[in-house]
């Protein structure tokens, strides 16, 4: 989790074994920021852990170790983990593959592109920002080579953004990638977990909340 320390961004996990937050600043380096307690507080492993589990195996565990009543928070936590670990996995692969300035952002934005051209104003609402917002990250993708602007050959005075060969590619690229980034779970799982898996959350998540392109919007919002 992103927390501001001394107005430096820092990535907070608590040691549950210690029951200390330690964290990385934005130079990698580690820093122990003292005993993680409540508001209260109270510590927060004494605060949160699950009945049944015992010191130093942290919440939500029993005597084997396993799951006994987890707590709640760690389901989002962990879905967000498995999001965080296929787009940091992707990207580590389009740089070596000749896209070393793509970030997530961008993707986002290429997908509203799409293959028919966007204007800003289009490209900012399926974001979830302002056009004034959607346009700085065109300008990005413009100046990257993904993505240039022209008139609207049905209205001169709108412009669309359309995204170059090169965007295509890194689209094509990044298609491929998460196909082997599945393989690898379906490796690691099995075939049929991860269809469950993938099965179980078309179930509870809504339709028009599945594949929104607002992510990057959200998770900054205040």
């Amino acid at each position: 989790m992103v927390d501001h320390v001394d107005g430096d961004k820092v990535n907070q996990v608590v040691d549950w074994g210690k029951g200390v937050i330690a964290s990385t600043d934005a130079s990698g380096t580690g820093r122990d920021l003292g005993p993680a307690t409540t508001s209260g507080g109270e510590p927060v492993g004494a605060a949160v852990a699950a009945p049944g589990s015992t010191p130093g195996q942290g919440p939500g565990h029993g005597p084997g170790g396993g799951p006994a009543g987890t707590p709640g928070y760690e389901l989002p936590l962990l879905l967000f983990g498995g999001f965080r670990t296929l787009i940091d996995r992707l990207h580590t692969r389009l740089a070596a593959e000749g896209h070393p300035e793509l970030r997530p952002a961008h993707g986002f934005a290429m997908q509203a592109i799409g293959g028919r051209g966007a204007t800003a104003s289009e490209i900012g609402r399926h974001l979830g920002v302002s056009k004034q917002a959607a346009g700085k990250t065109v300008d990005r993708l413009l100046a990257l080579g993904y993505a240039d602007r022209a008139d609207d050959p049905a209205d001169a005075r709108r412009k669309l953004v359309h995204l170059t060969p090169r965007g295509h590619e890194a689209l094509a690229r990044s298609a491929a990638i998460f196909d082997e980034l599945r393989a690898e779970w379906v490796a690691a799982l099995g075939a049929d977990r991860v269809r469950d898996i993938e099965t179980s959350l078309r179930n509870v998540v809504p339709a028009e909340t599945a594949f929104r392109l607002d992510a990057t919007s959200w998770l900054g919002a205040p």
